[in-house]
């Protein structure tokens, strides 16, 4: 018959067997291609949605539009590349992919409602119909839609694919609830600021599951952004007419001193804060 182990060889075991799972963590935390989601990311975030309306909307007013979505295009596949290529999150090359996403994304928005014709409640429905797929496809793929475990490869192709529908998606329905609703871009902010909040809410109250939250208010930030940065900027529908071009430039410079920030203090980065 087999002696028992003894309680101190257990406890021995188990401490290896912990410390071996340590290092595999802190691998696969340095393989993630996406940041810690703390306030920062959800400030860049909302600066990076308003800064892409107001620029979209000053390019291709002040230049050829088809020209302005050429060279939109070309930026984003620069910025994707980059993403794609590196093996771990590197802070300035992700955000500049979301924002070029953020120039872009608006674009095919107003592309489809503008030269297209297509009636805003027509495109939002769409590009909703288009993020479900995506979400569907990459569960079924991956079987998580979590954002902490994106790393190189398929799963972070779904992500940026998602990233993409949900800047278009949020376009269309700020468009629709300011334009085709005639709320005006103030109310839309307000109303789609307390839809952002609500995820938060229901998370922190009634343990709204985590994931279901972050994209429910990952998808919001556009809209809201966008509103923001219209009520701002446009002449009409309630705005305060101070210039897409003013509000895109206080943007840009407002982002770019954030994400120095990050890139200075690691506080994206889980376990690497100075």
């Amino acid at each position: 018959m087999s002696k028992p182990i003894p309680q101190h060889q257990l406890n021995t075991d188990s401490g290896v067997h912990s410390g071996a799972t340590q290092p595999m963590h802190r691998v696969l935390q340095a393989m993630r291609k996406v940041p810690e989601i703390t306030v920062y990311f959800w400030i860049i975030k909302l600066l990076s949605t308003a800064m892409g309306e107001s620029t979209t909307d000053y390019l291709v007013y002040q230049i050829n539009p088809y020209v302005a979505v050429a060279l939109a295009c070309l930026g984003l596949a620069v910025a994707l590349i980059l993403q794609l290529s590196v093996r771990r999150y590197v802070t300035w090359i992700y955000w500049l992919a979301v924002v070029m996403v953020a120039v872009f994304g608006t674009m095919v928005a107003d592309v489809m409602h503008v030269v297209l014709g297509i009636p805003y409640l027509v495109s939002t429905a769409c590009f909703a119909s288009a993020l479900a797929i995506i979400f569907v496809a990459w569960y079924v793929s991956e079987k998580t839609l979590s954002i902490h475990t994106i790393y190189s490869g398929r799963r972070e192709l779904f992500y940026w694919a998602t990233v993409l529908a949900t800047f278009a998606l949020g376009t269309a329905a700020g468009d629709m609830t300011a334009s085709t609703l005639r709320l005006g871009y103030f109310p839309s902010f307000v109303l789609f600021a307390v839809l952002f909040a609500l995820p938060a809410l229901a998370y922190w109250l009634f343990g709204l599951n985590e994931i279901f939250a972050f994209w429910f208010a990952y998808i919001v930030t556009r809209p809201l952004g966008a509103s923001f940065a219209d009520w701002l900027g446009k002449p009409y529908l309630g705005g305060l007419g101070l210039s897409d071009a003013k509000v895109a430039m206080v943007l840009t410079i407002l982002i770019i001193g954030f994400v120095g920030y990050l890139i200075v203090t690691h506080k994206d980065m889980k376990g690497e804060q100075q």
